[in-house]
């Protein structure tokens, strides 16, 4: 997700790559990410805060308290974190740094690394309007980005973080039926997935319920109808519903741990 992220900055042009500076704890990535970005690599964290003053926090939720613990003596009020570590609240990472800490706690998803993800992002106490004007920004150089409230951001983990994987799912089991049908796997894969990436836009770009854009692909009588038929009775859509929710209570899960 970093690297996705700062690819997106480069190309909306918001920073140039020498105007980036990357740690990992692991050599391999910093090369890999300095090789495919040409920005710059520290040798630790706190070495990055005195190269930037606008931090983005890329680790595993289990990560975070060591990474905050590094940081804290270096962090100042020119900083800004913005946060993508899943679950973290922000009352978690304000406490891990100075007080009156600027703080954004963002959502993000994987289609960022095409440039086209879904995040939305929550300020913290101290973060002013200018940081959440920023955060927008950043985060619509690689997608679509909204303001919530923190409360809503365990949803939106279990909707848009973790939906991709829904997606993949259903394209892998379009294609499937695809095959089962008679059409060779590679053209019913490339078909299966232009015709949810179709779907999705229409559904931006009209900006039409996705009911009304339904109904008009469904006929009296006719082939639509028979397949939307079948997957009501699978309950595809009380079954996606539910996938939501339970990954929402998990995101809410790794925030108390």
């Amino acid at each position: 997700m970093a690297t996705a992220l700062a690819k997106g900055f480069i190309r909306a042009e918001i920073a140039f790559p020498r105007e980036i500076t990357a740690a990992d704890p692991v050599n391999a990535a910093c090369k890999q990410f300095a090789r495919e970005l040409g920005a710059r690599v520290a040798a630790s964290n706190p070495e990055v805060l005195r190269a930037a003053t606008v931090l983005i926090l890329a680790t595993k939720p289990d990560q975070v308290a060591d990474v905050l613990a590094e940081i804290a003596g270096a962090f100042t009020k020119r900083h800004l974190l913005i946060s993508i570590a899943a679950g973290v609240t922000l009352a978690k990472l304000e406490a891990g740094l100075p007080p009156g800490a600027r703080v954004i706690r963002v959502m993000p998803n994987t289609p960022a690394l095409v440039g086209a993800g879904a995040s939305a992002f929550a300020l913290g106490k101290s973060a002013t309007d200018d940081d959440g004007e920023l955060a927008k920004k950043l985060l619509s150089a690689v997608g679509l980005a909204f303001q919530v409230k923190e409360t809503l951001l365990d949803a939106v983990t279990g909707l848009s973080g973790s939906g991709p994987a829904y997606v993949y799912q259903f394209i892998e089991a379009l294609s499937d039926g695809g095959v089962a049908s008679g059409l060779p796997r590679e053209l019913a894969t490339r078909l299966a997935a232009q015709t949810v990436l179709g779907g999705a836009r229409m559904v931006l770009e009209t900006g039409q319920h996705p009911g009304a854009l339904k109904d008009q692909v469904t006929s009296p009588g006719g082939t639509t109808i028979e397949g939307l038929h079948a997957l009501e009775k699978g309950r595809l859509r009380a079954t996606v519903i539910s996938a939501v929710r339970a990954a929402t209570e998990k995101s809410k899960l790794l925030g108390k741990s």
